[in-house]
């Protein structure tokens, strides 16, 4: 049953890890291949390191701090090195493709200058 879960695990991370990639490549924008990356690949990542934590922990009774450390720090790194490259894209001029609908930081970055204005 335990290699089961640590399968799900390593199976559900290595899926998300390519579906990541793919859409890394099949995105039209910056913004979306950022998206992608984020998401689905620390996931993966995520799923892949979970599952061999727990293959070392059950299987063969070792704990390895550095997997917990490294799924730690892939869980805090990875979401924000993606919004800090997507926002300096966005102030230097990347513009958003050209179907998309929804632009939320313009509308707060409008905002902004309107309250500094004041």
């Amino acid at each position: 049953m335990v290699e089961i879960i640590i399968s799900i695990f390593l199976l559900t991370g290595g899926i998300l890890s390519f579906l990541g990639s793919i859409g890394i490549i099949r995105f039209p924008d910056v913004y979306g291949r950022l998206h992608s990356a984020t998401k689905s690949a620390t996931l993966g990542v995520i799923g892949i390191l979970l599952g061999t934590f727990l293959f070392f922990l059950i299987l063969h009774d070792l704990f390895i701090g550095k997997i917990l450390l490294g799924i730690i720090f892939v869980f805090l790194t990875a979401p924000v090195g993606a919004f800090m490259i997507s926002r300096t894209a966005y102030n230097t001029g990347i513009k958003l493709w050209d179907k998309s609908v929804q632009d939320d930081l313009k509308t707060d970055i409008e905002k902004e200058k309107q309250k500094n204005r004041q």
